[in-house]
């Protein structure tokens, strides 16, 4: 009998920025919406999160941010309720490559086409030539993520990596992930801010194991509302681009 190879496995830790303000009481957007910091709630699911993975008694060998303020302030404080991680003092490193799906100026898309520039996007298996608030490409976004994930699995110096990037991003690295590397985009996987995310990956291509998907600390069951993220965003620029 052939014996079996026992796969060797690497962790990674992938998680969605907490909750941030890009839109102000009356809908406006705000000014540099790539600078939001985290709210109130998005400290507070950056700390539940921490806790969570200090419970477990995690450690991180890297600890990877797309550079956007967001992802940065989230993986701080994460990072701030692991004692472990503190004495180990890794520095994060910021991938530009994994920043969110580039939108438009949103003053420029049309009344009709408003809705769909928003959760187009999100729905389903995404067609790469759909654009996301007009601006970058699904498939524009995939050449991009995509080479960077090979980048990362290529690297030697790392067991059990901690990722903090975006709702997109972290939806095009699942897709990816669970067809087995296949260049795909599904849309309606969601990503709760502040959630956590667990994939094992083997030295093969194909070979991606997804332990979990979109746990949120504060909410383990996911109570509240029932829309989705860039619904609730559309939602609120509507009260700005069409006042009562």
């Amino acid at each position: 009998m052939v014996p079996f190879p026992t796969p060797k496995r690497r962790r990674v830790y992938l998680m969605r920025h907490g909750a941030v303000t890009y839109f102000d009481e009356t809908g406006r957007p705000v000014p540099s919406p790539e600078a939001v910091p985290l709210n109130e709630l998005g400290r507070s699911q950056a700390t539940a999160a921490g806790k969570i993975l200090a419970a477990e008694n995690i450690v991180f060998d890297r600890v990877i941010v797309s550079g956007l303020p967001r992802t940065v302030e989230t993986a701080q404080r994460v990072l701030a309720e692991m004692p472990a991680m503190q004495e180990r003092g890794i520095a994060l490193e910021a991938w530009p490559e994994l920043q969110e799906i580039r939108g438009g100026k949103l003053a420029e898309i049309p009344e009709h086409e408003v809705a769909q520039a928003f959760i187009g996007a999100f729905e389903g298996t995404v067609h790469e030539d759909r654009r996301f608030l007009n601006g970058e490409s699904v498939g524009e976004f995939l050449d991009r993520v995509i080479p960077a994930i090979a980048r990362l699995r290529a690297l030697p110096d790392w067991d059990t990596i901690l990722l903090v990037l975006h709702g997109g991003t972290n939806r095009a690295i699942l897709s990816h992930a669970i067809t087995g590397g296949e260049r795909v985009f599904f849309g309606n996987l969601a990503q709760t801010a502040g959630c956590i995310n667990v994939l094992d990956v083997g030295d093969a291509p194909t070979d991606w194991v997804l332990r979990m998907s979109n746990f949120s600390p504060p909410s383990p069951a996911h109570l509240g509302s029932r829309l989705t993220t860039m619904e609730v965003l559309l939602q609120q620029y509507l009260r700005y681009r069409q006042p009562t």
